[in-house]
């Protein structure tokens, strides 16, 4: 066997082990990935948040995420969002709400009021925490949206919500919310998206649900 034959089989090996490395990769993420239970057809979502998710600066209550949402997933979406709350009094109302809806699933939005005011990510964390054992012991499945931390200049992600995701094994969108507040033709305000910015988030959260084998 000549040189030249021996070095095309070696490159063809050295290919085929790359190739496999990448399927084996590609397998291990895709099985990684938190999946969710189908919701059924007459499945409640449960929206729950702050005036992100109530709607405000959208223009009326039907442009929010949540109604967008109920449209094109079929289901019934309930807005349970509260401008101005932060995350400690969110904990406190979400079991009424839980009781109140009997969602099957919970769109988790939550912290941003509490990033505003430069409260500590510690405890905004253990409040997440504390929603989404809540919702796991009632045997309601969750997805978590991460809200940017504001700044002066710029916005980055706020790290603590995707290790809660990894500690919880929950779906996670961390990037949606950081690219829409970046942009200024998608806000009403400094905070607030608006009808645009909204409709994004909503397709967002419908390829989230897609994704995680929900819908």
């Amino acid at each position: 066997m000549n040189t030249i034959h021996l070095h095309r089989i070696g490159r063809l090996a050295g290919f085929g082990l790359l190739w496999g490395t990448i399927v084996i990769a590609a397998a291990c993420s895709l099985s990684d990935s938190p999946r969710l239970s189908k919701l059924p057809a007459d499945g409640v979502i449960l929206a729950f948040g702050d005036s992100l998710t109530y709607g405000t600066g959208a223009g009326g209550s039907q442009y929010s995420y949540p109604s967008i949402l109920e449209e094109r997933v079929n289901r019934q979406v309930i807005n349970a969002g509260v401008p101005g709350e932060l995350s400690h009094q969110g904990l406190a109302r979400l079991p009424e709400v839980l009781d109140q809806y009997q969602p099957h699933l919970v769109v988790l939005c939550h912290g941003g009021n509490d990033l505003l005011r430069k409260q500590d990510d510690a405890q905004i964390a253990a409040n997440l925490r504390g929603m989404i054992e809540l919702i796991q012991d009632r045997g309601i499945e969750v997805i978590l949206l991460a809200v940017p931390r504001p700044a002066v200049f710029f916005m980055d992600a706020a790290d603590f919500y995707a290790g809660i995701a990894r500690e919880y094994q929950i779906p996670i969108d961390s990037e949606t919310l950081l690219r829409l507040e970046k942009d200024p033709a998608l806000k009403s305000d400094q905070i607030h998206l608006n009808q645009e910015g909204y409709r994004q988030l909503a397709d967002a959260v419908v390829h989230l649900l897609n994704t995680s084998n929900a819908i």
